[in-house]
């Protein structure tokens, strides 16, 4: 049994580590923004990184799209801009849809820019009411005539919203769900910023208004919607717990830093007890997660559909850690963990809504517990 990085991960780290420092400047700006910001992007794509996301039939790195790389570059990138870890993610959530199910038209259309930066992805799956509970979709899609589909709803708190030139949108369709390719400039198709949440990233809600659609907008089959939702989660939930590992390794860093150097009764604070105790329980944590979590993307690099509850208990884990990690780091660090823009105040705010993206820890601790008889009698 290897705990190692391959030497392919490990060159993967340090690629993502040039474009983090080359974010770094613009991280307080970008990550304070729910709109996109320009250079961020510039830096992603001057970069390889977006390869990673498609497959090398159409611009990608990979024969596939590899969990385990992905879940590598987000740890790098959420550690320093969760702006830049957001627009690298979505790249592939947006578009995996088209990478597994999509028609040739359809590949050879958006996954060559989607490598290159030149086109922005989103996935359509949230709505006002309908959040983790995907067969409450209200969001229609009916047949017109023989080549035609109307699309009518919304959709709410859509990463890359307003800014993407293509959603994969999920839509109720007769007894069953469809995923569909709809492009930005769609008539029909409008959208509003999202209110502000708590750490910012590009967010809108979505209008359909009889979006008309060609049948060739259809990904994969029709009424097999929900299989490349679940596709897609199956790839990209484990990589949130490697932007979740960004999150806690960057606290802990600053934590650990300031322990050691501040003084108080004449020694450092890494030298009292309940300091001592923060540290050593946070760094225990944030080792057992980066397991968990190399694991499962190991996993899922042969067997994604079938070793989804092994990412989702990655993300539970990693997402609640890093949760518990960064707490710690504001507490260790008293009134300097608490001002505005600092490193830490930035990583609090951006880990609180680790536990609620692609699957709240509620609802993933549920789709655990099914699955539990039937490993237990494997």
């Amino acid at each position: 049994m290897n705990f190692q990085l391959a030497p392919v991960y490990l060159d993967l780290q340090e690629e993502a580590a040039v474009v983090a420092a080359r974010v770094e400047p613009m991280a307080v700006e970008a990550d304070g923004m729910s709109t996109l910001h320009p250079g961020v992007r510039q830096a992603l794509v001057d970069s390889r990184l977006l390869e990673l996301l498609v497959p090398k039939s159409h611009g990608g790195r990979f024969e596939a799209v590899d969990p385990l790389a992905v879940a590598v570059v987000r740890e790098v990138l959420m550690g320093v801009s969760s702006h830049a870890d957001s627009l690298f993610a979505l790249q592939g959530i947006g578009s995996y849809a088209i990478s597994v199910g999509g028609s040739p038209e359809q590949k050879a259309q958006w996954l060559p820019k989607v490598a290159l930066g030149e086109s922005l992805a989103a996935l359509g799956l949230t709505e006002p009411v309908a959040g983790s509970d995907l067969k409450s979709l209200t969001t229609t899609l009916t047949q017109d005539g023989a080549d035609t589909l109307i699309l009518n709803g919304s959709k709410a708190f859509i990463s890359n919203g307003g800014v993407a030139d293509f959603y994969s949108v999920l839509a109720k369709d007769e007894e069953g769900f469809t995923l569909v390719l709809v492009p930005a400039d769609a008539p029909g198709l409008s959208w509003t910023l999202t209110p502000e949440i708590i750490a910012p990233h590009v967010l809108a809600d979505l209008t359909f208004d009889n979006v008309v659609l060609p049948m060739s907008a259809v990904l994969g089959r029709r009424k097999a919607g929900l299989e490349l939702v679940l596709a897609t989660l199956s790839v990209f939930r484990v990589s949130v717990a490697g932007a979740c590992l960004g999150v806690a390794s960057a606290a802990l860093r600053e934590a650990s830093q300031h322990a050691h150097t501040r003084e108080q009764f004449g020694k450092p604070l890494a030298k009292h007890g309940p300091v001592a105790e923060m540290l050593a329980d946070s760094w225990t944590e944030l080792e057992a997660a980066r397991l968990l979590t190399y694991r499962a993307a190991e996993l899922a690099q042969t067997n994604p559909a079938g070793t989804l509850h092994h990412s989702s208990m990655a993300k539970l884990f990693a997402s609640e850690a890093a949760g518990r990690i960064v707490d710690r780091g504001v507490q260790i660090m008293g009134r300097w963990g608490l001002i505005r823009d600092s490193k830490m105040e930035r990583l609090y705010r951006q880990a609180r809504p680790m536990r609620i993206y692609e699957g709240a820890s509620s609802v993933l601790r549920l789709s655990i517990a099914r699955e539990l008889p039937r490993e237990m009698n494997s």
